[in-house]
């Protein structure tokens, strides 16, 4: 049996929303934590994208030839597409500053281990009382 692509595509996207919950509930590493919010963030655009498919739909983009009512029923919906490219820059934007402050934390306690660096944090807290 084949599968449907839309099917499949649902299918995939709820498998890298599910790693990346378990990457960043359970791993102790704090770039695999990063890591695992970037599959969440790249399963929900999966997403996105899988509910503005059109089976048979063309791209919409409408050109001198073709008959507007045969376009307006073909074409496929632009608004997912241009969420998805806005939600991939804010994505990668967000990416970035995430990691560049785990290389401050890294910097100054030397870990990066979320249990080490909260262990970290409690003592300071207890030390400045």
């Amino acid at each position: 049996m084949i599968m449907d692509l839309q099917l499949a595509s649902l299918l995939t996207c709820g498998f890298l929303m599910i790693i990346g919950m378990f990457a960043a509930i359970f791993i102790d590493n704090v770039i695999k934590k990063v890591i695992g919010i970037a599959f969440i963030e790249e399963g929900v655009n999966l997403f996105i994208v899988t509910i503005g498919y059109k089976a048979g739909g063309v791209v919409p983009i409408i050109l001198p030839e073709m008959d507007p009512s045969w376009f307006a029923s073909n074409a496929a919906y632009p608004l997912p597409f241009g969420l998805v490219l806005t939600s991939i820059v804010i994505g990668a934007s967000t990416l970035a500053i995430m990691l560049a402050l785990i290389m401050i934390l890294y910097k100054k306690y030397g870990t990066l281990s979320a249990k080490e660096l909260l262990k970290d944090r409690s003592k300071e807290a207890v030390a400045d009382e």
